[in-house]
């Protein structure tokens, strides 16, 4: 048997990085890549994740708290996340000694392998789209045969199968990428493929007007390779693709959606494309708005795999369709939590008032029909300001909503804006039963107070609300005990 060749450094990359904000999920998954092809990696974070603890486990030294002021020893250039500012110390030292400092969007753009890399952006599904693309390449690849490389990834969520965010590609492998819209991040890519999910107002502290966004995805679109393919949603306006030089499907015109049934909230389909058809799609993953994101993803590697590897789409098709049903979610999208006493937990990223809309619905359909609740972070208090009314109608019709204080990411250009009570109140002059719960952890007391059995706990937010998780089931078990406990 013959050894295996040694790992190969990224061209472009010194053999040592450290990564400031390596807890994120965007660093933390490159780590595991660079890692991966040999490089050494370093890296600091203001508080451990599980992020932080998959790469000490890996044997990355990863320091945790405020940044020092010196940098590990051989660093070769730094990357910070978008959250990390230009003078936390680290950043400032690695520009004292002249070393490159460099964004995770500018780092994404050096671990793509040429003319592989495939990106999935827009205002939501980013995550979930793309791992769907991985397991749709998955897929392809398995039909191409002996000799087709194997895909990779790296994605702003971990798989729950798979237990990652990040997958490295074998030699010429597709690599599937979700790219952030925030700070114009994307406009560091130029990929072979792309899927656009939607486009709507967000990030507004950033960019400030809805015409703003969509001139940076109209930006983005044209850096798609001409040669590749572009494969957009049905929300994505015409401005957005209409300067672009590579081909355009749109879903609702090249593609279209054919339903066949729904069970408990996911949903079986048919992707109907130029020239080709999939067999039945059935879903793991509930929500309608997953539908959407399946048959973006199915497009795209439909469209570009059957041209690369001179394959009948037909060919393809089966085989992404059939890869993609074996997808059962990732962490923080849709995560069931668990159910004791009749009480179904789940939790969801949703931040932005549409995000927040489709969990609830899917919720509704998945659920056994009991009373919904709703325990929210909102995230950045500009955010909340801005959308104060659409977070209310997203929320109408739940039996009952905490909200937890808002969770103040990039404090530095989020100055003004609206809180948790504002919110409440709000919700309550619309009818809707709602408090303001203050931290966390008293938030969690104020939902089980009045949190009956027999009902769905929808846990909110792209904060920290997730690390109340061992304690919501702690105290959900403890008064489940109690309340069996007989009577002497």
């Amino acid at each position: 048997m013959k050894d295996a060749l040694p790992p190969s450094l990224i061209p472009g990359l010194p053999a040592h990085l450290h990564l400031v904000g390596a807890g994120g999920a965007g660093l933390s998954g490159a780590a595991r890549i660079l890692f991966e092809r040999g490089h050494t990696i370093t890296g600091q974070d203001a508080v451990a994740t599980p992020f932080t603890e998959g790469l000490r486990k890996l044997g990355i030294a990863v320091g945790s708290g405020p940044s020092p002021s010196k940098l590990p020893a051989g660093t070769g250039a730094l990357v910070r996340s978008a959250a990390v500012p230009l003078d936390d110390p680290q950043v400032v030292a690695a520009q004292a000694a002249g070393l490159p400092v460099m964004k995770y969007a500018e780092l994404l753009g050096k671990l793509a392998p040429a003319g592989r890399g495939l990106a999935v952006c827009g205002t939501h599904g980013k995550t979930t789209t793309s791992w769907l693309l991985y397991y749709a390449l998955r897929g392809a690849a398995a039909a191409a045969g002996r000799g087709a490389p194997r895909p990779g990834a790296l994605i702003g969520g971990t798989d729950r199968e798979l237990g990652t965010n990040a997958i490295t590609p074998e030699v010429g492998g597709w690599f599937a990428m979700e790219a952030c819209e925030y700070d114009r991040s994307f406009l560091q890519l130029a990929p072979t493929g792309c899927v656009i999910t939607n486009v709507e107002a967000d990030h507004l502290d950033y960019y400030g007007t809805l015409e703003a966004i969509e001139e940076a995805f109209a930006r983005f679109a044209d850096r798609v390779d001409p040669n590749g393919l572009l494969v957009v949603g049905t929300e994505v306006p015409e401005r957005v693709t209409n300067g672009a030089r590579v081909p355009v499907w749109r879903l609702g015109h090249e593609l279209k959606v054919e339903l066949s049934g729904e069970e408990r909230g996911c949903f079986r389909f048919r992707l109907i494309g130029p020239g080709w058809a999939t067999p039945e799609v059935a879903l793991a993953v509930p929500g309608a708005f997953n539908v959407e994101n399946a048959a973006l993803a199915l497009g795209l590697v439909i469209g570009l795999c059957s041209r690369e590897w001179h394959l009948e789409p037909r060919d393809v098709a089966e085989a992404a369709a059939r890869s993609i049903g074996e997808y059962r979610g990732a962490g923080r999208r849709f995560e069931p939590w668990g159910t004791i006493d009749g009480i179904e937990v789940i939790h969801d990223y949703a931040h932005h008032p549409t995000e927040v809309r489709v969990t609830v619905e899917a919720a509704r359909r998945a659920s056994s029909g009991g009373p919904l609740h709703v325990l929210f972070q909102p995230h950045q208090h500009s955010r909340t300001a801005r959308f104060l009314g659409e977070f209310v109608e997203s929320l109408r019709g739940v039996e009952r909503v905490v909200v937890a204080d808002v969770y103040g990411a990039r404090k530095h250009i989020d100055a003004v804006g609206a809180g948790a009570e504002e919110l409440a109140s709000r919700l309550r002059r619309a009818g809707v039963e709602a408090l303001a719960g203050g931290g966390l952890q008293s938030s969690l007391q104020a939902t089980l107070e009045r949190l009956p059995s027999q009902s769905t706990l929808l846990v909110l937010g792209a904060g920290d609300i997730d690390s109340i998780q061992d304690d919501l089931l702690e105290a959900l078990s403890l008064r489940s005990t109690a309340q069996r406990r007989p009577v002497r």
